[in-house]
C-alpha cells in the first residue's frame, strides 16, 4: 500500500480524537450525519475544508479501551506509516496546501508507549530539524509515556494533548482493564501542566484533554468539577468533550445500555461545551452551574439560562449602567456584544441592542432580561 492510501486510512482513523481545534470556518465546523453520528473535519490527501491535517501515525493498537474502535479486539484494517514517510507527505501535501497551518498527529499504541512516543516524535524531529518546519504541530502524549518522553515531545510541538477520558478512576476502570488510571492519564497530566506553566521552558506550548462522554456512567456533574480543576489547578488551556457514539465499543461498557437517544447524546456534549464557555469566557463559578437530581445538566435549557430562571432577583439588568459581569449573566448576550455594548455606551445611551447584530431568537431572549432606562 502507498504512502498516500494508508494516509487517507489513517486520517479517517483520527475522527475519533478531538483534542484539537481544526476548523475555523462555518465549512470546516463538523456536520452531523444522516445516521445521526457526526462526521468530523479532516484534511485528507484528496482535499477538503480543513485547515489542518489530523492523522494517526498508526491505527494499530494494543490497548483495551472499550469505547474505542481501535482497540486491540476491534475489526479494522490496520496500516501504519514510518517517521519518514509521514514527514515527507506532510511536506508534499504542504506545497499544494497553502492553507494547511498544521499538522496534530496521534497514534495507536504500539508495543509499548514509549515506542510509540518515540516514533511519534521522530516525525516531529524530521519535520523541525531536517524539513525546517516552522508551522503548528500538535502532539499527542499516549497514556503511560514516561517523563522523558513527555519533556521531548514538550520540546517539539506547538501543542500537546493527552485524554483525561472520565472524571476519576472508578469510571476509567469500567473502560479499560490494562491501562492505569493514575499513573498513564494523571501522572503524565500533571507534568504537562508542571512543564508548561508560566516560567518554565516549554510555557508557550499550548496543553489540552478531553473528555469522552457517555462511554462511562460519569455525571455532567463530576465533569465539571474535573473541569475546574484542570483549568484552576492545572491551568490546561482548552478542554473538549467527545459524546461517545453507540455501536463503535464493546457491547458490556455503560454508554450501551443507557437510554439517551442519539440527538440526546449530542446535546449532553453541546451542554458540557457551553459549561465550559461560561466557564472560560464568562466568569461563572462552579456554583453556577447547576444540574438536575440527576446530577446532569438540563437538556432543554442551556446552563446560562437554567441560572438566570433560578435567580430572578438578578434581573432585569441595567443596560445602561450594569457592569461587564452583570450583562455576560444575561441570556442571549455574547462576550462580543457585551464588549460592544460597553464600548458604545461611551458615546451615549442604548435604547436596544439589535444595533449590536444580535437577532432572532437571542433578541427575543436577551430583552426578557435587559432594562432600557
Amino acid at each position: 500500500m502507498d504512502t498516500i492510501k494508508k494516509l487517507e486510512i489513517l486520517s479517517a482513523s483520527s475522527q475519533y480524537d478531538l483534542a484539537c481545534a481544526c476548523g475555523t470556518k462555518h465549512d470546516e465546523h463538523r456536520k452531523r450525519g444522516a445516521d445521526g453520528k457526526w462526521l468530523y473535519p479532516l484534511t485528507l490527501p484528496g482535499g477538503g475544508h480543513s485547515i489542518m491535517l489530523k492523522t494517526l501515525l498508526s491505527n494499530a493498537c494494543v490497548n483495551d479501551c472499550k469505547y474505542c474502535p481501535l482497540r486491540r479486539d476491534g475489526n479494522m484494517q490496520r496500516v501504519a506509516l514510518t517517521p519518514d514517510e509521514l514527514a515527507k507527505a506532510f511536506m508534499e501535501y504542504l506545497k499544494t496546501r497553502r492553507d494547511l497551518i498544521g499538522m496534530f498527529l496521534s497514534s495507536g499504541v504500539l508495543n509499548t508507549p514509549d515506542h510509540t512516543m518515540d516514533k511519534i516524535i521522530g516525525v516531529a524531529s524530521l519535520l523541525r530539524k531536517k524539513h525546517r518546519y516552522r508551522g503548528y504541530l500538535h502532539l499527542k502524549v499516549i497514556p503511560g509515556a514516561s517523563d522523558a518522553a513527555v519533556q521531548e515531545a514538550l520540546s517539539l510541538a506547538s501543542a500537546v494533548s493527552i485524554n483525561i477520558e472520565t472524571p476519576g478512576e472508578r469510571h476509567f476502570n469500567l473502560l479499560s482493564e490494562k491501562k492505569n488510571y493514575l499513573d498513564d492519564i494523571i501522572r503524565p497530566l500533571k507534568l504537562i501542566s508542571k512543564l508548561t506553566a508560566k516560567g518554565m521552558p516549554n510555557a508557550g506550548v499550548k496543553a489540552t484533554t478531553q473528555f469522552i462522554v457517555g462511554a462511562s456512567d460519569e455525571t455532567d456533574s463530576e465533569i465539571v468539577k474535573y473541569l475546574f480543576g484542570l483549568y484552576d489547578r492545572l491551568n490546561y488551556d482548552r478542554i473538549y468533550f467527545s459524546a461517545y457514539q453507540r455501536g463503535l465499543g464493546n457491547p458490556n461498557i455503560p454508554g450501551e445500555r443507557f437510554t439517551l437517544d442519539g440527538g440526546d447524546i449530542l446535546t449532553r456534549e453541546h451542554r458540557l461545551y457551553q459549561a465550559d464557555f461560561l466557564v472560560r469566557l464568562y466568569g461563572f463559578e462552579q456554583s453556577d452551574i447547576l444540574f438536575g437530581r440527576d446530577g446532569n445538566l438540563d437538556l432543554d435549557r442551556d446552563p446560562k439560562q437554567v441560572w438566570a430562571d433560578l435567580h430572578p432577583e438578578r434581573f432585569p439588568v441595567r443596560v445602561n449602567g450594569a457592569s461587564r459581569e452583570e450583562l455576560l449573566k444575561v441570556p442571549g448576550l455574547g462576550v462580543v456584544t457585551v464588549d460592544r455594548l460597553l464600548k458604545a455606551r461611551g458615546s451615549g445611551r442604548i435604547q436596544d441592542i439589535a444595533r449590536f447584530n444580535v437577532k432572532g431568537k437571542r433578541l427575543e431572549q436577551a430583552r426578557k432580561y435587559l432594562l432600557f432606562e
